[in-house]
């Protein structure tokens, strides 16, 4: 069986989740390819991999000819359902949905996607997001729809032995724009560091290319308004294999990841801090319901508000018995819930019902 799975840039989540499952595919049998229409800096991950990197029609066209796929499974890009019939695929064309940012923006993207995957889609896929689940429920009740749980890979992203640090390291992961709301992480570190230890350290992990221009301007003044620029340091495209080490330092430094999301998908972050037993702080960001259980897996803290997320970072991070008892269990619960042969056990059923 042959497979693709198109999106537009090698970065992020979606990057991750091709790569996944990608490999576990290989292990049972199946080809997964990819193909975006951008270069990114996700790219570097993908080594032993078919990947294509084009937006040429042509080029798309020969792709689809040669291939022999299977299914396409085309991630959040809804006008590409039309262009690939239009090129000549006819067969299982899947639409993915792994978040659109705000609620109002998903909820308008996926309006004017209607009569893209009324005519052309074979069906809907999303892993677990309540307010997509929702929406596509209320748009799309004809549609065949799949929820699975994206796969993650314990056995090779997991915790490693990184040394002892002098600082308590507190750590964020994303885009530098408003839904990610970076903000409210510096906001975050600086209460920590003026009322709680001075010697916490923050760092930011992002890919630059990603960044809203004006978003980044009004970070470094919040950086410097705050006091925070010795006490911050940002870590640009760092390889995926890499975050590994630098998630386990920053779980065995006392410190943690905050995700301060307004809204998400399913954020492979945050499964990835879990699975290197770094604890977790989070919003209740809709799409980490099904990895994030307070006080047993991670933590949550009310979106906008400081002084809720500062007396949940203390306990995290104070408390040695519940933080262990976090740590172990978060770990345990990827490795069970997102194990990859559940999930590729899941989407090939699918493939076989819509073929």
């Amino acid at each position: 069986m042959k497979l693709l799975f198109a999106y537009y840039v090698p970065s992020g989540g979606v990057e991750t989740l091709n790569r996944q499952r990608c490999r576990a595919l290989r292990r049972h049998g199946a080809e997964g390819h990819c193909l975006y229409f951008e270069r990114g800096a996700g790219l570097q991950n993908s080594a032993g991999l078919p990947v294509t990197v084009t937006a040429d029609d042509i080029e798309i066209k020969q792709l689809l000819d040669a291939g022999g796929y299977d299914a396409i499974v085309i991630t959040s890009d809804y006008l590409s359902l039309k262009k690939f019939r239009m090129l000549g695929y006819a067969g299982p064309l899947i639409l993915e949905i792994q978040g659109f940012g705000p609620k109002s923006v998903a909820r308008q993207e996926l309006m004017a996607a209607i009569p893209y995957v009324q005519r052309h889609a074979s069906a809907l896929l999303t892993p677990f997001t309540p307010h997509i689940d929702a929406i596509l429920d209320e748009f799309y009740p004809g549609v065949p729809k799949y929820r699975l749980h994206n796969c993650f890979d314990a056995d090779t992203f997991a915790y490693e032995s990184s040394g002892a640090s002098p600082h308590p390291v507190i750590a964020w992961v994303g885009r530098i724009e408003d839904n990610k709301n970076w903000l409210e992480f510096l906001l975050i570190g600086a209460r920590l560091i003026r009322d709680y230890d001075r010697d916490i350290r923050m760092r930011m992990y992002e890919d630059p290319a990603l960044a809203v221009r004006e978003e980044r301007e009004r970070m470094e003044q919040w950086i410097d308004q705050l006091g925070l620029r010795e006490y911050i340091t940002f870590y640009p495209n760092v390889p995926n294999a890499d975050m590994r080490r630098h998630l386990s330092f920053i779980g065995d430094s006392g410190g943690f990841l905050c995700s301060t999301s307004k809204v998400e998908g399913a954020p492979y972050a945050i499964l990835e801090a879990m699975s290197c037993r770094c604890p977790v702080l989070t919003t209740d960001s809709d799409g980490v319901s099904s990895s994030v259980y307070h006080d047993r897996t991670g933590k949550y803290y009310a979106l906008g508000n400081i002084s809720h997320a500062f007396a949940e970072a203390i306990q995290l991070m104070g408390d040695p018995v519940l933080r262990e008892s976090i740590r172990a269990a978060a770990a345990a619960h990827v490795r069970e819930r997102f194990a990859p042969g559940r999930y590729i056990e899941g989407f090939l059923q699918m493939i076989r019902e819509l073929r």
